[in-house]
């Protein structure tokens, strides 16, 4: 089933860039940049994975983050994820990039723009994999921050083609940056929005009717509103789940509850994709993988998911 399923050609449209940062390729670029990491070997770092919450799992994010430090830190990151998404047969990816994460480490905007974009240049002309860039706002920050990223993101106007909202979701309600959204709308830029992970179904209603957005990233708590549920189904608005990542970071405790197959069969446009897959253990095929493992997953309902990441993809 892994070979099927990996030859099924598919897109992603929730993927973290810093998240792909695979602990070999980190320890490799600590070393070139001559950083000192808390952890002693590669193996260490692994065991450090396993985190219990959202909260956890960004402390150590961040952490990893640290080691891009070069334009071709950057370009060397997202070309190792590329590589994957040629292995895996995703056609099409549409990766968050959070500038706010490397600027407050005094990494300038147009060094991680160049290397980043260079190798999502390079993904369509050698590999055929076609990619939009979405600009992704740490939803924990204030909104004074999200307008000067907004701000200091325009003069790369063309490298992306949505704006984005993700980070620590509790306490931080789309609601909070309606205004960065609309004016970012006002420039051209199509929306997305983390809503409904570990936040209520009430954050997914504020990330349609507030934000704006295209697309909801995880989305799975709107299962606990079937009038939401309604809304997702009569406007097709797609949902980019991520089972690994739930299980890993305890929305579901077990992959077995997972709701994303109901919501398939309820006539949702629920999408499969990987989030952070170094953190979490596989990339789009290994999440469809848990999927036929735990939830008995058929190959209609597989072909169903990867059409449906094909059909909402945003980024022409």
């Amino acid at each position: 089933m892994y070979d099927w399923l990996n030859a099924l050609p598919k897109a992603e449209l929730h993927l973290h860039l810093e998240g792909s940062l695979e602990p070999e390729l980190l320890f490799r670029l600590a070393e070139r940049n001559k950083i000192a990491l808390p952890w002693d070997n590669v193996d260490a770092l692994r065991s450090a994975y396993n985190f219990g919450n959202l909260q956890e799992f960004l402390d150590l994010y961040y952490a990893g983050a640290d080691v891009l430090r070069t334009e071709q830190d950057f370009y060397d990151l997202t070309w190792a994820y590329l590589q994957k998404c040629e292995e895996q047969n995703v056609v099409h990816t549409e990766p968050f990039y959070d500038p706010q994460t490397h600027a407050d480490r005094g990494i300038p905007f147009e060094v991680a723009m160049r290397g980043i974009s260079g190798a999502l240049a390079d993904g369509r002309e050698l590999l055929g994999i076609s990619s939009g860039l979405i600009l992704s706002f740490l939803r924990h920050l204030p909104e004074e921050a999200a307008f000067k990223t907004l701000e200091q993101a325009m003069p790369f106007r063309d490298a992306f083609f949505a704006v984005g909202l993700d980070s620590s979701e509790m306490g931080h309600p789309p609601s909070k940056f309606e205004r960065v959204f609309a004016k970012a709308r006002a420039e051209g830029f199509l929306a997305v929005a983390h809503a409904g992970e570990e936040g209520p179904p009430e954050y997914i209603w504020e990330a349609l009717d507030l934000l704006k957005v295209s697309r909801i990233d995880h989305g799975v708590r709107a299962s606990e509103d079937p009038k939401l549920i309604q809304r997702l189904i009569d406007e097709q608005i797609p949902l980019t789940v991520c089972p690994l990542s739930n299980t890993k970071l305890c929305v579901f405790d077990d992959m077995s509850q997972h709701n994303i197959l109901q919501m398939l069969e309820q006539g949702v446009k629920v999408t499969v994709n990987s989030d952070d897959p170094a953190y979490f253990g596989g990339y789009v095929t290994e999440n469809f993988m848990a999927l036929h493992e735990s939830l008995g997953m058929t190959e209609d309902q597989a072909r169903r998911l990867a059409q449906n990441s094909l059909d909402a993809r945003l980024a022409k």
